[in-house]
């Protein structure tokens, strides 16, 4: 199993501070020996950050770090044009040696879709059209006009580098069908069943529809953070998790008047001391079938040094243990 960070580039200071933080982190994780550190891109802005380009942003990480992967979880593919978006890849492909993956996905809500005039309803024609076009100019066949092939050409294959995340078993099964691997949320919405109950039967989809001749991988997204005890861990992360929250309400997605604990429960959240952690993830239903487990601490909106902190006993304590 590879060990992987995401961060959706939140601070508490605004957009300038995020980025330079995100940036420390993808740092300290190549140091610690993470697999792969993943960035989440948003048009609209979240709570202290949020971000829009997350190509130029991987590009800086390349050039800062050593031997981590660096990959999107997702990259908004209908609000791309896929050509611009592989030669963005293949250029911080060739800069960081070869280290890229790309996630893709729908992504966003229909505010997003309308400020660059897509219709929200074409979100699934265009992202399979557009996860075709983009596989086909990565791997260096001619796009768009005849003899055109996109420059640099990556700097080696990308047949298994190519990601999709799903919300459903059928999704699960296009993933499958398109040859793209499959990327799981941090937790499923809007069903009374636990995130790992569902969330399995949609990876069992996605291996059973699997047909390639390459192994296929799963992205096992989870909100993970460790700390010495619950109640640091709530004290670090527990403002982010109730503007969250908040958010979730406003939009029915959670219903009002719960308790922190059952909206940690609806996040799938995974905090406390490392033990603790343990002992929740291994008995996590999609661990068995993951081969990536993607550690991220958002909705929470750690500061700097419990970030790393987290990073740290994640690397040392928590994915040795599983």
């Amino acid at each position: 199993m590879r060990l992987g960070f995401l961060t959706h580039v939140q601070g508490r200071n605004g957009s300038a501070e995020a980025y330079r933080n995100a940036q420390e982190l993808f740092v300290v994780a190549d140091e610690l020996g993470f697999d792969t550190g993943w960035v989440a891109q948003h048009h609209a802005p979240l709570q202290g950050g949020g971000l829009s380009s997350p190509w130029p942003f991987l590009a800086y990480a390349a050039a800062r770090t050593r031997r981590i992967r660096l990959s999107t979880a997702i990259t908004i593919l209908p609000l791309e044009h896929p050509l611009r978006l592989a030669e963005d890849v293949a250029v911080v492909d060739t800069l960081s040696g070869g280290r890229v993956e790309i996630g893709v996905g729908s992504g966003s809500g229909p505010e997003e879709y309308a400020a660059f005039g897509v219709d929200v309803d074409r979100k699934r024609e265009l992202t399979t059209s557009g996860l075709a076009t983009l596989r086909r100019a990565l791997a260096g066949e001619e796009v768009g006009a005849p003899g055109f092939t996109i420059q640099p050409l990556p700097a080696a294959d990308f047949t298994s580098r190519i990601w999709q995340g799903v919300f459903s078993g059928p999704g699960a099964r296009f993933a499958a069908e398109a040859g793209a691997n499959l990327l799981l949320n941090r937790a499923t919405y809007g069903y009374e069943e636990p995130t790992d109950t569902v969330q399995r039967v949609w990876a069992d989809e996605f291996l059973a529809a699997w047909d390639r001749p390459h192994k296929p991988r799963i992205g096992l997204s989870r909100f993970v953070f460790p700390a010495k005890d619950r109640k640091t861990a709530l004290s670090q992360i527990e403002d982010g998790l109730w503007h969250a929250t908040e958010g979730f309400v406003r939009r029915g997605t959670f219903p009002a008047g719960l308790s922190l604990d059952d909206y940690l429960r609806r996040f799938h959240a995974f905090i406390g001391h490392p033990d603790e952690i343990v002992e929740a993830l291994r008995a996590e239903k999609v661990m068995p079938v993951a081969t990536d487990l993607i550690t991220q601490f958002n909705p929470g909106i750690p500061d700097l040094d419990a970030a790393v902190h987290a990073l740290e006993l994640i690397a040392k304590e928590v994915a040795p243990a599983i």
